[in-house]
This record gives C-alpha cells, sequence and structure tokens, in this order.
C-alpha cells in the first residue's frame, strides 16, 4: 500500500479519536456551571458547650465558612451551638436540600470524637458518661454522610472537619467504658468514603488540632481565605490551606485529606479554557507504525475513561493502599510511644503507678497487633484489585 493511500486511511481514524477525546473535555467544562448552580452546604459551629468548657472559635469559624460559601453561589443551612434536638432538624433539613443538588457540603467545627473505627459530632448539650449516651447524645458522622449519598450515584460530596480538638468529653467516655476505653481514641478516624466523595481534616488522623489565637483556628482561617479564589480545584486549595497552617502552627499540624474524586471539582468557579489544538493528519512522510501505536493508545484511554467500574476500582485502590499507609504510621508512632512510656515507668517506684504503665502498654501493644491483622486483609484486597485493574501486569507485593 502506497503512503498516500496509508495516510488517507489514518486520517478520519486521527479525527474520530481526537473528536471523542474533544467531546469528554466539553462534557467535563459543561458539567462545572451545572454543578455550580445546584450546591448545598451544611455549616456547624458548637462552641458553648454546657458540660465540657466553651470552645472560642468554631461559631466564628462556621459563620465565616458559611459567609465564604455564599460568596461564591452555595446555598448554606447554618447551625451555631446546636443542642443535640437542633441538630437533628438541621441535618434532617440538609438532607432534604441535598438531595436535588449536584454537590453536598459538610462543615463542622466543634468537639468531635472516635470510638473504635466511628466518629462522632458533638452537640453542646452532650454529657457522655457512658458508651450507651454515643447514640443518643452525639451524632455519627456516617450518618450525616448516608444522608448525603442516599439516591445521589454520580454526585459529589466534600467534608471539612475542624473537629480533632483536645475532648475532654472523651475522658468522661473512656471513665465510664472501663476495660473497653481504650477503643476511645485522639482525633478522628480514617473514613472509607464513596465514589464522589471528598473529605478533608484539620489535621492528620489520631491526632489533635489547635484552637489558634485569632478568630478563626488555624484550618478554617486558611480554608476561607482560599476557597474563595476562582480557578482553584478542591485538591489544590487544600495543598493552599496545608501550606498555611504548617506556617502558623510552626509544624504541628498537617491538614490531611481523602478523595475519592474522579475528576477536579472547582467551587469558586473553573479556570478559563484553554483552547485545544486538534491533531493534524500525518503527512506522506509521517511514520505509520508510531501513527497506528498512537491511535490504539488513544483509543485505549477513551475506553478506560468511559468504564465506570474501572474507575470505582482505581479509586477503592489508591484508598485502600493510603488505609495501609496510615496504618503502617500509627504503628509507628505507638512504637515511639511504647519506648517514652517504658521511659517514664523506670522513674516510678509506686507498684501501683508501674500496673497503670503496664496496662497502658498493654492496650499499645492490642492497637499494633489489630492494625497488623488489619493491613494483611488490606494488602490482599490489593492485590486482588490490582489483578482485576491491569491484569496483564504482575501484581505488586503490598503496598506502596
Amino acid at each position: 500500500m502506497s503512503r498516500r493511500l496509508r495516510s488517507r486511511r489514518f486520517a478520519p481514524a486521527v479525527s474520530a479519536v481526537a473528536f471523542g477525546l474533544c467531546s469528554l473535555l466539553i462534557v467535563a467544562q459543561s458539567a462545572t456551571p451545572a454543578a455550580a448552580q445546584k450546591r448545598v452546604a451544611l455549616v456547624v459551629g458548637n462552641s458553648a458547650y454546657t458540660h465540657a468548657p466553651a470552645l472560642p472559635n468554631p461559631v466564628n469559624d462556621a459563620a465565616d465558612m458559611a459567609a465564604a460559601l455564599k460568596e461564591i453561589g452555595i446555598t448554606v443551612i447554618l447551625g451555631l451551638d446546636l443542642d443535640k434536638p437542633a441538630f437533628d432538624a438541621k441535618i434532617r433539613e440538609f438532607s432534604r436540600a441535598v438531595l436535588s443538588a449536584e454537590a453536598g457540603i459538610l462543615f463542622y467545627a466543634g468537639h468531635g470524637l472516635r470510638v473504635g473505627d466511628r466518629n462522632y459530632l458533638v452537640p453542646i448539650d452532650a454529657q457522655l458518661q457512658s458508651e450507651r449516651d454515643l447514640d443518643f447524645e452525639a451524632v455519627a458522622l456516617d450518618f450525616i454522610m448516608k444522608q448525603m449519598e442516599i439516591d445521589r450515584e454520580g454526585k459529589t460530596n466534600i467534608v471539612f472537619l475542624d473537629a480533632c480538638r483536645d475532648n475532654p468529653l472523651a475522658r468522661n467516655l473512656m471513665r465510664g467504658m472501663g476495660t473497653r476505653s481504650v477503643s476511645v481514641g485522639r482525633g478522628l478516624a480514617e473514613m472509607q468514603t464513596g465514589v464522589g466523595t471528598f473529605i478533608a481534616y484539620a489535621t492528620r488522623p489520631g491526632e489533635v488540632a489547635l484552637d489558634g489565637e485569632g478568630r478563626n483556628s488555624p484550618f478554617t482561617g486558611a480554608l476561607v481565605k482560599h476557597i474563595r479564589v476562582p480557578g482553584r480545584s478542591i485538591t489544590v486549595v487544600m495543598a493552599e490551606v496545608r501550606k498555611d497552617v504548617l506556617a502558623a502552627t510552626g509544624k504541628k499540624q498537617q491538614p490531611h485529606e481523602l478523595s475519592a474524586l474522579t475528576g477536579d471539582v472547582y467551587l469558586a468557579g473553573a479556570p478559563a479554557a484553554v483552547p485545544k489544538t486538534l491533531p493534524s493528519a500525518p503527512g506522506p512522510a509521517a511514520n505509520n507504525e508510531a501513527t497506528e501505536k498512537r491511535l490504539r493508545e488513544l483509543e485505549e484511554q477513551l475506553k478506560r475513561k468511559s468504564d465506570p467500574q474501572l474507575t470505582v476500582k482505581l479509586v477503592e485502590l489508591t484508598q485502600l493502599k493510603e488505609r495501609v499507609r496510615q496504618s503502617e504510621e500509627a504503628n509507628r508512632q505507638d512504637m515511639q510511644l511504647i519506648f517514652e512510656t517504658n521511659r517514664k515507668m523506670g522513674a516510678v517506684v509506686d507498684p501501683d503507678g508501674r500496673m497503670s504503665f503496664n496496662r497502658e502498654i498493654a492496650a499499645i501493644h492490642r492497637r499494633i497487633a489489630e492494625r497488623g491483622q488489619q493491613q494483611k486483609t488490606l494488602r490482599e484486597q490489593i492485590t486482588k484489585l490490582e489483578g482485576e485493574v491491569n491484569p496483564a501486569a504482575p501484581a505488586e507485593k503490598g503496598a506502596k
């Protein structure tokens, strides 16, 4: 076959692939205005706790966050200093409003705690004197997440949590739970999210965030500043927030996020579209083998982009690897904690004091052992998923 005939053969194929790629770009860009028209946020700030010292910033944080979201065109349901009935009422109002929204947003500032693998947000009237009180006096975060996800497949959910403060109510709960108190952890727990969900924590899971000395906490102050800037995706916004918080806290606090988004999300508006140059048809001197190879690559990319099942698996794979990394980091921190506890115990002569240290060390060892079992299960799931996502490639050992 002559080069001229081969060129004629390839030109329509190149045009078809280019048209397909441009169609995907147009769909992605046209989705942004629609999302901007229907976005609703639940913003809650709890400061005036009845059975714990008042927090200085959460009400300010929520008020300023609500103003920032309204400024960029998002409908806001605002709740300040909510007791349990008022908190429940706001959640119900939000669950009805978010049903017809393209994007649902939750912002919470105030006390929060984790028990086992579950996170709870704390209304201002909570006492939490026993484990039974959790279901009646606190609000399970996964309950709110469920309301955001029901009948909203393919929609976007974004969660901002400034709830990792040092919590005296958690200490009350630990005293009431006795031997089960080891399940009450510092900070918040890493959550498993569905596709289309983005969760941002004020600090890393298991750590405590700072209130700051100004009107806002370091996390919310930075978030309010950067979320207003147009042309920045939510991941870029969080990168800027992280820089500001690290600087403001002397690197003591590092915001953390968990993303299961399948594309860029712009809360303050997407950047201006850049015209794309269509690939020109190859000339007579084009390398035909290279052209055929490129066509196959482009066609494969189009197939992969249009496969929602593959997207779900890739997101799940990323989440599993992140959970392994977080678990390994938590084990390293616990090993350091064992070392420090042993060092402190060496100076204790009182038998009761030494027994208390021994119980603390035993609880840490149990946590490490439980994480080891969880890591084994996670790695097995990772190996299975990697085989499904890329069956032609050899399975990796463990998670990176």
